[in-house]
């Protein structure tokens, strides 16, 4: 016996479960005890400790974890050479082809906590340079392996041992996503962020079918979609929700017509928006011709809807909320600005718990949504729009949640609490409200409208709210319209005056931004 066994004492025979136990593979700063539990509670960042190595030690797996679901975890980063697993420890050791491919794994999953199962692991740099391992220990994993590596390589699997389906070779670059338990809008361009990390994504189509929300996903070789789906399948982009449900297609080439918020072809940035959709900027055009970080980098010059895709992208597949759902919105008109305008503007992306202006510094104000992801959203679409003739700056606060007055305290209606409040869009989950999140535009989403309420008196109201009316557009049901701003600025004013505006008869209007021109 060779490797591992050769650093067993003589004439002892133990098992693999047995060999955590030894110094073999235990960093000094694990403090890995024999159960294969923490004596002290061990963080990523503890692998930054012990030197990089290509062996990474992964710990604190799921009962009747499968080879496959580990070596999924080092997949995006580069080839993975070895893989040793010891289920009785609930711990594995994966070894990848270069070292400079473990730096990036490890650097990738301190920022972005690994799961498994949708289990927190926690992974570290292994005291060895290389995985040696004893064939009849670990004979499945190695078959696995086997049958990975030669998808990885372009080939087919030389053995079925494996026994696992999903490593057949990739009968198409084309996948078929379904998006189940959809609680978050999930856009085109969030899809791009998480699947580009496997390969270059060239197209993608979304479409509703049977009330779901799927896509088809052209990468430009099958070994990038097989390598995705592997990883993806089953995983949530946010927490508890938004499940990615992967398929191969039978199509092996996707023909995109329109680059807009539904189709896209990254090869071809000047194809035409088409059915009325606003054209891609050029910016965008060539942010989103690079690779997904290019993307999160060009945020400044990015459209509201590019730059909320890129927001999004950077919590996807964290398996968590985004931790802070506070904001801090800076540069307010603090003769008009009211905790009541900002929940109604801000709720449009959220929902708003409580609004602080602060009691110092009248043009700026703490906002705290239900969650980081909504804090995100609003953040991407609202930061640079102008509200009451000021540029507003909103930015992430470091604060947990805003605090209430102390009882008896008079704050002069500077802070408010809107917890319990009936306006919250987006407390029913699977709310039709999560797909219609669009950027502030100026063309206005009307509904609720009373049967007796005509076009003039639409108009006549939007136009008292200090703007004019540039276009309108009944819906065929007269319960729905469009009605059109001169500007965005007139827009978000119109939104945050007439949003729940009382029109009579128990009907009370609500206001939405749309992503259709009229």
């Amino acid at each position: 016996m060779d490797g591992i066994a050769s650093d067993v004492a003589v004439g002892v025979k133990r098992s693999s479960d047995d060999l955590l136990s030894g110094s073999l593979y235990n960093s000094p700063n694990s403090s890995v005890t024999a159960n294969g539990g923490d004596s002290k509670k061990l963080r990523v960042e503890d692998s930054m400790d012990s030197p990089p190595s290509r062996v990474i030690h992964i710990r604190k797996l799921p009962n009747e974890v499968s080879e496959t679901e580990v070596i999924a975890l080092g997949l995006p980063f580069g080839k993975v050479t070895n893989i040793l697993m010891l289920k009785g420890k609930n711990q594995a050791f994966l070894e990848l082809g270069t070292e400079e491919a473990a730096v990036t794994m490890v650097n990738y999953y301190t920022a972005v906590t690994p799961q498994v199962r949708n289990v927190p692991v926690f992974i570290q740099y292994s005291n060895h340079k290389e995985l040696k391992t004893d064939s009849a220990l670990n004979q499945r994993a190695q078959a696995v392996l086997q049958a990975v590596s030669a998808v990885q390589e372009g080939g087919s699997p030389s053995s079925d041992t494996a026994g696992e389906s999903v490593l057949t070779p990739a009968p198409s670059p084309v996948l078929r996503i379904i998006i189940d338990n959809m609680f978050y809008p999930v856009t085109l361009d969030v899809l791009q962020q998480i699947f580009s990390k496997f390969g270059t994504v060239m197209k993608i189509i979304t479409f509703t079918k049977n009330n779901q929300f799927q896509a088809l996903l052209q990468f430009s070789d099958p070994v990038n979609a097989q390598q995705a789906k592997l990883s993806l399948d089953g995983q949530n982009i946010y927490n508890s929700c938004c499940t990615l449900r992967i398929d191969f297609s039978k199509l092996v080439n996707l023909n995109v017509k329109y680059n807009n918020d539904k189709s896209r072809d990254y090869t071809r940035p000047e194809l035409p928006a088409g059915d009325g959709q606003p054209a891609v900027d050029p910016s965008v055009a060539a942010a989103l011709s690079k690779d997904s970080t290019s993307l999160l980098g060009a945020i400044s010059p990015l459209s509201a809807a590019a730059a909320a895709a890129a927001a999004a992208g950077r919590v996807a597949l964290s398996g968590h909320s985004v931790p802070g759902g506070v904001l801090l919105v800076s540069n307010l008109n603090d003769e008009m600005v009211t905790p009541q305008s900002l929940f109604t503007l801000f709720g449009v992306y959220g929902d708003v718990q409580r609004v602080k202006i602060l009691y110092n510094k009248k043009d700026s104000a703490l906002i705290q949504m239900s969650d980081g992801n909504q804090a995100q959203l609003a953040m991407s679409h609202l930061n640079g729009q102008k509200m009451y003739g000021k540029i507003i700056r909103v930015t992430l606060s470091k604060h947990q949640t805003v605090q209430l007055p102390r009882e008896g305290l008079d704050d002069q209606g500077l802070t408010k609490d809107f917890t319990s409040s009936p306006l919250h869009r987006f407390k029913k989950p699977g709310s039709k409200n999560f797909q219609n999140i669009f950027p502030p535009s100026a063309t206005l989403h009307l509904s609720n409208i009373p049967d007796n309420v005509t076009e003039e008196d639409l108009r006549l109201l939007f136009s008292n709210s200090g703007g004019t009316v540039k276009a309108f557009k009944f819906f065929q049901d007269r319960k729905m319209a469009l009605l059109q701003m001169s500007t965005v600025e007139e827009a978000i004013q119109a939104l945050i005056d007439l949003h729940n505006y009382d029109m009579g008869r128990g009907h009370r209007l609500r206001v939405s931004f749309s992503k259709s021109t009229i």
